[in-house]
C-alpha cells in the first residue's frame, strides 16, 4: 500500500527562514521570537507593547475616576446619552483596563479555565514545534499559522466546554456592561454641570 495514502500526517523539509532585514538588528532573544512563535500578520510583541503603553499613558487619574462626589443622577434621557458618549471618549483607556481586569479575574478564579488555557497553549506549542521541524500536512494540505491555532482550539475545545467557557464569556461581557455602563451614565462630565448644560443647549 502506498505510504502516502496511509499517513494522516506527512512531513516535508521546511524552508529555512531568512534572518536579514529588520530582524537582524534586534537582540538575539527578540529576533528569535518570530521563528519560535507564530503571530498573525501585523501583530508582534513590539506592536502589542506600543498599544499597551499608549493606553496606559492616556489613562485618566483613578482617584478622579472613582470620586463619589462626581456621581449624580442624570436629569433626563438626553443628559444620560450625552454622559455615556462623552465619558466613553474621556475614560476609554480606563474602561479598557477594567475589561482586561475582569477577564484576568475570571480566568484566575476558575481552575478549569486555567487548565483549558494550558491545554490550548500546550497543544499549539507542540503543533508549532512540529511545523518548525518539518511542514505539517493533514489530508494533503499544509497546516499554516492560522490553521495551527484552529487545530489547537479543536484539541482543547472539550476542556473549554467542560470548564464552562461560554458562561465565563457571558459573565465577563455582562459585568463589563454593568460596571462601565453604570460609571458612564452616572459620572458627571469633565468640567462639571456647565459642560453638561453646554451640551444640552439646543442647536
Amino acid at each position: 500500500m502506498d505510504s502516502k495514502a496511509g499517513d494522516l500526517f506527512s512531513a516535508e523539509p521546511a524552508d529555512a527562514a531568512g534572518s536579514g532585514g529588520v530582524m537582524g538588528s534586534l537582540p538575539p532573544w527578540l529576533s528569535a521570537l518570530p521563528h519560535r512563535l507564530w503571530l498573525p500578520k501585523g501583530l508582534s510583541p513590539s506592536v502589542a507593547k506600543e498599544w499597551f503603553d499608549r493606553r496606559r499613558a492616556s489613562i485618566r487619574p483613578w482617584a478622579g475616576f472613582v470620586d463619589h462626589r462626581k456621581f449624580t443622577k442624570p436629569r433626563n434621557f438626553g443628559e444620560l446619552c450625552q454622559r455615556v458618549v462623552r465619558n466613553f471618549d474621556t475614560y476609554n483607556s480606563n474602561y479598557t483596563f477594567i475589561f482586561l481586569g475582569l477577564i484576568i479575574y475570571c480566568i484566575i478564579s476558575s481552575p478549569m479555565l486555567l487548565i483549558a488555557l494550558a491545554v490550548f497553549v500546550g497543544a499549539f506549542y507542540i503543533i508549532h514545534l512540529k511545523s518548525l521541524e518539518s511542514k505539517l500536512v493533514i489530508f494533503g494540505k499544509e497546516v499554516t499559522g492560522p490553521h495551527q491555532l484552529g487545530l489547537a482550539g479543536a484539541v482543547s475545545f472539550p476542556v473549554f466546554w467542560l470548564a464552562g467557557a461560554g458562561a465565563a464569556v457571558f459573565w465577563v461581557l455582562g459585568a463589563t456592561m454593568f460596571v462601565i455602563g453604570s460609571h458612564a451614565a452616572f459620572r458627571e462630565l469633565e468640567g462639571g454641570s456647565e459642560m453638561e448644560e453646554l451640551f444640552m443647549e439646543p442647536v
